[in-house]
């Protein structure tokens, strides 16, 4: 074991004369602190958690009464859009003239192309 430094010597006899002026009477016995039941921290804990609920309770609340039924649901459409029947004519008992095939329909056949070929003589 090494001797002790001045200073740490100097430090033990400081720490030593403050324990020696301290006695039995100075010391007091042990009393539970005194003040309000409820601190800050708990009762903002308490306010924090009851408007949490009421919060959610209110959100709750809106969801389940704005679908009311007194507003009107839109329809459903009447057919699936995304298949739609091929479009076949009607076949009239009403003679008359010819219709011609509108601009928007396909012809019924491929117009005639010329495929001519020059030839040399």
């Amino acid at each position: 074991m090494s001797t002790p430094s001045p200073t740490e010597e100097r430090l033990r006899a400081a720490l030593d004369a403050r324990a020696r002026l301290i006695d039995a009477h100075d010391l007091s016995p042990y009393r539970p602190p005194t003040g309000p039941a409820w601190g800050r921290r708990r009762i903002r804990r308490v306010v924090s958690a009851v408007a949490v609920t009421l919060a959610a309770a209110a959100a709750v609340a809106f969801l389940l009464l704005s679908g009311s039924p007194d507003r009107p649901r839109p329809a459903p459409p009447a057919r699936d859009p995304r298949t739609s029947p091929p479009a076949t004519p009607v076949p009239s008992s009403n003679p008359g003239p010819p219709t011609r095939p509108s601009p928007t329909s396909p012809p019924a056949t491929p117009p005639p192309t010329s495929t001519s070929v020059p030839t040399q003589p």
